[in-house]
């Protein structure tokens, strides 16, 4: 089932976030290497659970949570829909470990785009990563659909 965000999801949500992320931190950490990692990383965790609470209480940005069988929190999608532009953007996405490969990102990327098609959106777009840990994330919205990518890469080096 999904549901629109409220309030009290938030400490499930920034938990489900953790934990579904924490693969994809530790490879950018292993791939940078402990010296950059430490700088370039340090508050990448706790700036992205930031964002999740910022996405939560802003008025630009709907939030759909994914509730499992026993109703907690499997999943969300945070979206937002640029009317100027006719774009719809998936900004933020995360699975609970638990309940990944069940289908329930497929189901919010669904219910996204939905949501996107229903404000009138001509386009989609969001964005992942071309690391290892985000292959499902790749696969996830291929499946979905997207598939016109403007290749980005950040490069980092100790001094």
């Amino acid at each position: 089932m999904i549901r629109a965000f409220h309030p009290d999801d938030l400490p499930a949500l920034d938990a489900l976030r953790a934990a579904s992320f924490a693969p994809v931190f530790a490879g950018f950490r292993a791939a940078l290497g402990a010296r950059v990692a430490d700088v370039a990383l340090a508050r990448a965790e706790a700036e992205q659970a930031e964002l999740l609470a910022e996405l939560a209480a802003s008025d630009t940005h709907d939030l759909l949570v994914s509730l499992g069988r026993d109703g907690t929190p499997s999943g969300f999608v945070a979206l937002r829909c640029d009317r100027a532009k006719g774009l719809g953007e998936i900004t933020l996405m995360a699975v609970s470990p638990e309940a990944q490969g069940a289908g329930v990102g497929r189901t919010l990327t669904e219910a996204a785009l939905e949501r996107m098609r229903a404000a009138g959106m001509r386009a989609a777009c969001v964005g992942t990563g071309g690391d290892a840990a985000h292959a499902p994330a790749r696969a996830l919205y291929a499946a979905a659909g997207f598939q016109a990518a403007i290749p980005s890469l950040s490069l980092y080096r100790a001094l």
